[in-house]
């Protein structure tokens, strides 16, 4: 569901490490011109954990099953995308995933809502430097 600018979020993300990278997916905003990458997952529904949630969502959208799914912490992000404030809660687990496929490549382009998207294995030290822009911000620090 696309954020409005009167609606706060509930969402579900994993950091998924593998040596020195990180499995994001990447994104891009037209209004600011500018590419960025975040964490995989996706929206809680009405009555679900965000722990089920986070293991369906990963289901739907690359057909993986995540493992050894152990809980972070939780972030909240107020923020601009194609120039409309977004508000988000998010619940963030630990994962690994459960078939070492994943692990071996490079990236992975995948339909969410109809949208073409890619997810790929980020240098964690790229992140931490600044020199790739990770959303939300406050993330950084689960890495």
């Amino acid at each position: 569901m696309p954020f409005s600018s009167d609606t706060i979020r509930f969402l579900v993300i994993a950091v998924i490490k593998y040596g020195d990278q990180v499995f994001l997916s990447q994104g891009f905003d037209p209004v600011k011109q500018e590419t960025f990458y975040r964490a995989m997952g996706g929206g809680v529904d009405f009555g679900e954990s965000s722990f089920d949630a986070l293991k369906r969502e990963f289901q739907e959208e690359i057909n993986a099953d995540v493992t050894n799914i152990k809980y972070l912490g939780c972030l909240e992000s107020i923020f601009q995308f194609k120039g409309t404030t977004g508000h988000e809660v998010i619940q963030v687990y630990q994962a690994d995933f459960a078939d070492d496929k994943f692990y071996q490549l490079k990236e992975l382009t995948f339909y969410e809502k109809d949208r073409k998207k890619t997810a790929l294995w980020v240098n964690i030290n790229e992140l931490k430097s600044g020199n790739l822009r990770l959303v939300p911000e406050n993330f950084i620090q689960f890495l």
